[in-house]
């Protein structure tokens, strides 16, 4: 990707194809008109007649009554659950709530459930599609930049605890994964900047030419021009396309993906998510991340101001707040990455390679607080 480089907007298509899935994730604009066409394909394959479409109450006024009547229109049954709007819902009881409601409505087999919104909608209607008469399709039509580039692709389906998020879940594949551009438009601009926080979590682990790409180019990013966002999607999902192919089940590489969420999903779950984004809980971590990289001698300090600036050029937080600092440490046992008294940490190398450091066995946990400490207002 050059520096200054944009496409112009067309339907794109890229694959997933791991061990035991393969699916594919269109990309471009207006595609929601057209959703009974990418349906299809699995509607012929599986003998699909019932739609279950899972979103929440800001995405379904937007568009869901468009996605319906197309589906309505194609002969499909559609039974609709809209839940509220925020992380704090992404539970066991609203997975619950819709199970049962999939239950009144009888639906069977034949069902493909169908998730219209962003990240925590897509993770909730995954885990539904996964254990709902142990599995039925599932299809992501993300709605967020955090979830087009990120959340909807590779798998990864779960609920939050009270001790940790994403602690209950599962691997379950979508069908397919529709990334209509045209959605982003609607975006306020601080769920945009949210997702661009993934965008440049994906320059860090593995292409520095897109951090680049977004330094030169952030005006458009941030105006959400959609050709460049289009490019920046697309990259972004052949990045975590290469990494879910590596390690579907997260047992190795996999964990560079989580640079920046071991802080992030911390600070989340202190303030009971509902004080951050999860893009601007991630951008905290990142920066806790690259001052760790300097402390170990990883990173270069140039390098992690660079990373930094670049977090504060596109209006995302880079502090933990003083408030939530002693609580962090403690939540950050509950990490995913955590076995017994060590923490695995995703730490920078250079711009665009990230690797993993044992703190606990391989260095020493006060370097982790202090890092923390450099980064507390």
């Amino acid at each position: 990707m050059n520096r200054d480089q944009k496409c112009e907007s067309a339907v794109t298509e890229l694959k997933i194809t791991t061990a035991t899935s393969s699916y594919p994730i269109y990309i471009g604009a207006d595609l929601l008109p057209r959703i009974d066409h990418y349906l299809s394909q699995i509607a012929a394959t599986n003998g699909i007649k019932d739609l279950l479409l899972i979103s929440n109450e800001t995405v379904y006024p937007l568009y869901g009554e468009l996605v319906e009547r197309k589906l309505v229109q194609s002969g499909k049954n559609v039974a609709r659950f809209l839940m509220p709007d925020g992380e704090q819902y992404k539970t066991w009881d609203m997975a619950e709530q819709i199970l049962s409601f999939a239950l009144q409505q009888r639906l069977s087999r034949q069902t493909v459930v169908a998730a219209l919104g962003g990240g925590v909608v897509g993770d909730l209607a995954g885990f539904v599609a996964a254990v709902y008469l142990r599995g039925v399709p599932l299809v992501q039509i993300p709605t967020t930049l955090l979830a087009q580039v990120d959340s909807s692709i590779g798998g990864k389906v779960a609920v939050n605890h009270p001790l940790g998020k994403n602690m209950i879940g599962a691997f379950y594949h979508p069908r397919l994964v529709l990334a209509d551009s045209s959605t982003l438009a609607t975006l306020p601009r601080r769920e945009l900047t949210a997702g661009l926080a993934e965008v440049i979590k994906y320059g860090i682990i593995g292409d520095e030419q897109l951090f680049n790409f977004l330094e030169v180019n952030t005006g458009h990013m941030l105006a959400c021009d959609p050709h460049y966002l289009e490019t920046v999607i697309h990259r972004c999902c052949e990045i975590k396309a290469e990494v879910v192919a590596d390690d579907e089940r997260d047992q190795g590489l996999r964990a560079i993906l989580n640079f920046g969420h071991t802080v992030g999903h911390a600070l989340e779950n202190v303030t009971g998510y509902t004080a951050y984004r999860h893009g601007e809980a991630v951008a905290v971590g990142m920066a806790a991340a690259c001052r760790l990289g300097v402390l170990i001698g990883s990173f270069s300090n140039s390098e992690a101001e660079r990373v930094i600036n670049l977090l504060a050029q596109y209006q995302l937080p880079t502090t933990l707040p003083a408030q939530a600092r002693p609580s962090i440490t403690a939540a950050m046992m509950h990490d995913k990455k955590a076995v017994g008294n060590q923490l695995w940490f995703v730490i920078p190398k250079r711009i665009g390679e990230v690797a993993l450091a044992n703190f606990g066995e391989e260095y020493s946990w006060d370097l982790l607080e202090q890092a923390l400490d450099s980064i507390t207002d």
